[in-house]
């Protein structure tokens, strides 16, 4: 996968398949590297994770690739975006306590100073999630 990229965006297309998601991970830390932000690798690439294993599992359209954008962002953040060509927008929600699943929306909103689901040129949506990388958390 060869990424489309200017000095602060990376844009990168995926299958729909689990594969893609450390395949991402991966791109995303070379990307952070290169912009001096390796410290906040773990914590943007769980964030990213979690997103881009949504849209796997939930935004599968038959045909259609899921698209990741990793940009720096004035003042020292990160945006993560997935878009997806589902019109199915997620919901937050707690699970209930021992629940395998559910928890990847609660823990990117903890993770993240802020996110939300947007609309995307084309058909779907796109997700995404801010991290404060300079003088952040990390």
């Amino acid at each position: 996968m060869e990424p489309t990229q200017d000095s602060d965006t990376v844009v990168l297309r995926w299958g729909q398949s689990a594969r893609s998601v450390p395949l991402a991970r991966r791109e995303l830390r070379r990307s952070l590297e290169r912009w001096g932000w390796g410290a906040a690798a773990d914590t943007a690439s769980l964030v990213l994770s979690e997103l881009l294993t949504n849209a796997v599992r939930h935004g599968h359209v038959p045909g259609r690739e899921i698209e990741t954008r990793f940009a720096r962002l004035p003042g020292g953040a990160l945006r993560i975006e997935v878009h997806d060509a589902s019109e199915r927008r997620p919901l937050m929600s707690l699970p209930e306590e021992g629940a395998d699943g559910g928890w990847g929306l609660p823990l990117v909103d903890t993770l993240a100073a802020k996110w939300g689901v947007g609309d995307r040129h084309g058909p779907g949506k796109l997700v995404w999630a801010e991290l404060s990388v300079d003088g952040g958390p990390w």
